[in-house]
């Protein structure tokens, strides 16, 4: 089957969750003998030739008259380079640019009707362009209405990872709390705390067409919602919408590549408490220092592995001989950090969709204790053993079983002979959802 997966996270030198999943995917695919490329940003691609003095070939598709005969080379270069940077074994395409999105939406305090439509028909334009002997696209991204654009016929599906389907900040988190709010002109305290009349107007505008414009495109098209939760929040959100050809298939992992992991990891170090992520609003890393300051045992030893806007801040709070932020971390690097793990924390404070820091945890054969919210409590049906998997109601709660955590010995992780969430098991489904 010849797949074209498709995505406005990639390439990048730090992708999160969404770009790893379409990696993971695409290597996984390629590796049942399916013929795999992933068409993404060539604003970002472009930054290999520029960073390496190559500026003939800076704006693919630009060379004429034939010019600029190093132009092609460089183009493939860059594409070589951005499959190399983001670890997918396939073919990379550098197919549009999706720079500075703002469109000044912050300084005129107003969500802008037309940015998010623009985009999405400038995605779709490169998918008619690149998707002619493509069997099926699969797009992962920030749009759902993609599928408005492209090719009638085209065998099409999108996965929804966030609550980007109806909630333009794709999180559905405001003052530091999930959103709970379904009134189109409420979402302008989003984007302008004291908005007055005129820009909640224009706000609900836009709103209430995104959210028409994804119905549509969900009517349409296949679509993949990664949990039961995210369904049930569009649907709360466009309570009519028509899903007859949506179907729930979560995320996975690449387990034999994480069971490896276990293999070459030495015993867990005891005290060790291991949080991996973006350190930013939601995930609630600082929500989880600042209660847990003073209550965990001596022996506690609290390692933040990521970057992002908090983590200076952060860092300048909770730094000490019982806290350390070891930044971004390569993939590899953070799967060895979590399984040296006692205990893996996921504090994430947002609903997440379908946390894949949570089923890297589980597959090392980590606990793992997380809130409760969004679509983590499906996530239970992954543990390989009871307990392993731990939800807690608060901040507070989850300081607590932290602590308990820590007041037993740890366990050294041992290799189970398969896991619920392997593309192994998973990637069937899909398969069979792309041949419908």
């Amino acid at each position: 089957m010849r797949i074209l997966l498709v995505s406005e996270d990639l390439p990048g030198e730090q992708i999160g969750g969404l770009g790893k999943h379409v990696v993971t995917l695409g290597n996984a695919l390629l590796a049942r003998g399916h013929e795999v490329r992933i068409l993404g940003r060539n604003d970002r691609a472009n930054q290999h030739d520029n960073q390496n003095g190559n500026h003939s070939g800076n704006h693919i598709g630009n060379n004429t008259g034939g010019r600029n005969t190093g132009g092609a080379g460089h183009a493939a270069d860059g594409a070589a380079h951005s499959a190399r940077q983001i670890g997918f074994h396939g073919a990379f395409v550098p197919g549009f640019d999706y720079a500075h999105p703002g469109w000044k939406e912050s300084q005129l305090g107003v969500f802008n009707p037309l940015k998010r439509p623009y985009f999405a028909r400038k995605i779709g334009t490169a998918i008619n362009r690149h998707a002619a002997d493509a069997d099926i696209v699969h797009y992962h991204g920030h749009l759902p209405m993609v599928g408005l654009h492209v090719a009638p016929g085209m065998n099409y599906v999108q996965t929804r990872h966030d609550q980007g389907s109806e909630c333009l900040t794709h999180l559905r988190f405001r003052d530091d709390t999930p959103c709970t709010t379904l009134a189109p002109r409420d979402c302008s305290a989003c984007i302008c705390a004291h908005a007055g009349a005129l820009r909640k107007s224009v706000t609900a505008v836009a709103v209430r067409r995104y959210r028409e414009q994804t119905a549509r495109a969900f009517a349409m098209h296949k679509t993949v919602f990664v949990s039961h939760f995210l369904q049930r929040q569009f649907l709360r959100a466009v309570p009519h919408a028509d899903l007859a050809r949506c179907r729930v298939i979560p995320n996975f992992v690449d387990y034999p590549r994480l069971a490896a992991t276990v293999d070459g990891a030495l015993a867990p170090v005891a005290g060790r408490v291991v949080l991996v992520g973006r350190v930013d609003a939601g995930k609630g890393f600082g929500e989880f220092l600042a209660a847990a300051a003073g209550r965990l045992p001596e022996l506690a030893q609290v390692l933040v592995a990521g970057d992002g806007p908090q983590r200076r801040l952060l860092e300048s709070r909770h730094a000490g001989s019982g806290v350390r932020f070891l930044g971004w971390q390569d993939y590899p690097g953070a799967l060895s950090l979590a399984a040296s793990a006692h205990v893996c924390v996921v504090p994430s404070v947002c609903e997440e969709a379908c946390s894949t820091t949570v089923l890297e945890a589980l597959a090392l054969g980590r606990p793992c204790i997380a809130l409760a919210r969004g679509g983590t409590p499906e996530l239970a049906a992954y543990q390989q053993y009871p307990g392993q998997l731990q939800l807690a109601w608060s901040m507070p709660d989850l300081v607590a079983r932290v602590r308990r955590q820590l007041a037993t010995a740890p366990a050294r992780p041992s290799r189970a002979a398969a896991f619920g969430a392997d593309a192994a098991h998973i990637l069937p489904r899909l398969l069979e959802l792309y041949a419908e």
